[in-house]
């Protein structure tokens, strides 16, 4: 079982086996929380709205309205052979 030790400051370093599974890098948030029982649970913060905010939007790209996607989504599921 992996384990760590507190430094005077409070921080401690996550094995690299937990890192590796939650897949957690250098500047990831982490969140705590304590249960009933005294248990700590620790998960990484997923991203936000604001963190992926125009993360599809290309220079010259028009933007599309709801509707607009939303026809466009009904006429693809049309055409799909099910």
């Amino acid at each position: 079982m992996p384990y760590a030790t507190m430094t005077s400051k409070g921080q401690i370093t996550v094995p690299q086996s937990i890192r590796k599974r939650l897949h957690l890098q250098a500047g990831k948030r982490i969140e705590f929380k304590v249960t009933k029982e005294g248990e700590i649970r620790m998960t990484p913060v997923t991203l936000t709205v604001d963190d992926v905010f125009g993360i599809l939007k290309r220079p010259g790209q028009r933007a599309f309205s709801v509707e607009e996607m939303n026809e466009a989504l009904a006429e693809r599921f049309r055409n799909m052979d099910i």
